[in-house]
């Protein structure tokens, strides 16, 4: 069984899937500044619909990013207090790459960057890149777009969809991993994407912030 959490933006889920990423059980919610309270009392109620015990886990599987970054640091720590306390494999997911997985017909995935950025990720790009919202084409205004619906609200998206399923997608995303890389990633380096420092914190001279 693989236990999954994606909390990049402030619409955040979790799911319980088969070894191969089937899943048996998903919730996702529109959540606000308190949503990573809800996570773990969520995944563990998302276990018992499954009608499985939390000890059963095989693998945790999480989003790593780019996104929010308060609900990236909650979501990587229970991951890894998961992962941790059973002594089970992790595995790290792009979270905008899981995000197009649960929507195959949408193209584009934008996750919020800043007050007035978003991190984009075209499907097929290897990397997401950071656009103001003056700068976002009208085509991708108009078109099929995963995003947070506080992040589509605000940049008048026509068909924004929530990532309400991305759980699901990252663990059959780390299923497939696993299938090839039986030992995941490393629990003491694993790291959210974070892509840029949050408004108000510098880097230190000699650090730099990961790019997926």
């Amino acid at each position: 069984m693989i236990v999954a959490i994606e909390s990049a933006s402030t619409d955040p889920s979790v799911a319980v899937t088969a070894d191969d990423g089937e899943p048996l059980a998903v919730d996702g919610w529109s959540g606000g500044p308190g949503q990573g309270r809800e996570i773990m009392p969520r995944l563990l109620a998302a276990v018992e619909r499954a009608g499985r015990l939390l000890r059963e886990t095989s693998a945790v599987a999480v989003g790593i990013g780019p996104g929010s970054f308060t609900g990236l640091r909650v979501g990587m720590s229970l991951a890894k207090g998961i992962a941790f306390g059973l002594e089970v494999p992790i595995v790290g997911i792009p979270s905008l790459v899981a995000w197009l997985a649960a929507e195959p017909d949408a193209r584009v995935a934008l996750a919020r960057a800043g007050a007035h950025e978003a991190f984009v990720l075209v499907r097929g790009s290897p990397n997401p890149a950071v656009v103001h919202e003056d700068g976002l084409p009208d085509a991708v205004r108009s078109e099929p777009v995963v995003a947070p619906a506080e992040l589509a609200a605000a940049l008048a998206l026509a068909e924004g969809r929530p990532p309400l399923r991305a759980a699901a997608s990252v663990a059959a995303l780390a299923a497939e991993r696993l299938a090839a890389e039986v030992s995941g990633d490393d629990l003491r380096t694993l790291e959210p994407a974070y892509l840029r420092m949050p408004r108000g914190i510098r880097e230190q001279p000699g650090e730099t912030v990961r790019w997926l």
